[in-house]
């Protein structure tokens, strides 16, 4: 990679999956004198690694759950007894967002675990979090902290939260129930402790830093973090950013974030849904041919790409899990789920699914206020 910015005359690289962030790309590059924008390999353990995450918090007092890291199968059933039903049992390094699993009940919980021990790693056991998940994004130079937006993401692959944990099956911006108040608050008692810990262990971190919240009744507490703005999340914070994106990230790099005003972000809600090939999360169905790609219901709609190909014949065809995102904006959550909804059935996707609920719970409560 450094080789190949050298020959092309690349000099700032915005690295956005997790896996290279953790196998050490930005520190290749930033050796190769190239500004970067993402984290160290050592700063990206805060994704890579559940485990090292949760020590963090317990070192800096960061509110989270209660957690135990188990090294094999029957450490981890032995660990069940200091856990109260449901049981969260999660892989210690990276799933591509399907390594948790909330158990119901300790049969469910020992299957978890043998699948998740049946591959190399450890597996972290936590206490069940009740309260309302929320995404909050900050972008970071190590010294300077910048709210970069809030989104809700919708995990389980069914309507109504049901089904296994996936990727991200839909997600809408902003999350209007972190309130500036509880913004704050997340800032000053998780993200701030977090990058003063990380500068003080000698892993001082630069990037976007996006905290998976839980709203609970003693106020919000680390889920975990990413390295990265996320999928499908950053679909709908680059639908509302009205400011310059490139000027962020390479403030981000160069140590500069401090010179700059707050981004700016319409007032519009953005929710995008995820149209996923059939088996998904399990093994999806490759190979749908897709149409009608280029039928919008208002310039305030796009699809972005994630599973396509293009066959022989020049068709869209699926070729991942999560296919496509359908995006789309409007003055509240209600009006930008009908126009994403209107855009998701103008395409032909016969081997597809979505769900169909994306954005329910603010929709509750934007018709309780009406």
């Amino acid at each position: 990679m450094a080789a190949f910015c050298d020959a092309n005359g690349i000099d700032f690289v915005v690295i956005g999956p997790e896996a290279p962030l953790v196998d050490g790309l930005a520190d290749s590059l930033r050796a190769a004198g190239l500004s970067v924008f993402g984290p160290s390999a050592a700063a990206a353990q805060l994704e890579g690694s559940k485990g090292f995450a949760k020590d963090l918090c317990e070192r800096a007092g960061i509110p989270t759950a209660g957690y135990v890291r188990t090294r094999s199968l029957a450490e981890a059933i032995a660990a069940l007894d200091r856990f109260q039903p449901p049981y969260v049992v999660k892989a210690d390094g990276l799933a591509a967002g399907k390594g948790v699993v909330i158990a119901e009940d300790r049969v469910v919980a020992e299957a978890a675990l043998g699948d998740l021990f049946a591959g190399p790693g450890e597996v972290v056991i936590e206490e069940f979090m009740a309260g309302e998940e929320v995404s909050f994004f900050a972008l970071t130079d190590g010294a300077t902290i910048v709210a970069f937006g809030t989104a809700q993401d919708h995990k389980r692959v069914g309507d109504g939260d049901t089904g296994p944990n996936t990727g991200g099956m839909g997600a809408y911006s902003p999350a209007r129930v972190l309130t500036p108040e509880l913004r704050g608050e997340a800032i000053e008692r998780i993200i701030a402790p977090t990058l003063r810990a990380m500068a003080q262990e000698g892993m001082p971190y630069s990037g976007v830093l996006y905290a998976g919240l839980m709203l609970t009744s003693e106020g919000p507490k680390l889920v975990e973090y990413n390295c990265r703005f996320g999928d499908p999340e950053c679909q709908v914070l680059m639908m509302r950013l009205e400011s310059d994106l490139g000027e962020y990230l390479l403030a981000c790099a160069d140590s500069s974030l401090a010179s700059l005003p707050p981004p700016q972000f319409s007032g519009d809600t953005a929710l995008t849904v995820v149209m996923a090939a059939n088996g998904y999360p399990g093994t999806p169905e490759k190979g749908g041919v897709i149409a009608g790609l280029s039928i919008t219901p208002s310039d305030d709609a796009i699809v972005f790409h994630a599973g396509t190909a293009l066959d022989p014949e020049g068709n869209v065809i699926a070729s991942g899990g999560r296919v496509l995102n359908v995006t789309a904006r409007g003055h509240n959550v209600a009006e930008a789920q009908r126009n994403a909804y209107a855009a998701v059935d103008a395409i032909d996707f016969p081997t597809g699914f979505c769900r169909r609920d994306i954005g329910w719970r603010e929709i509750e409560r934007e018709s309780a206020k009406a």
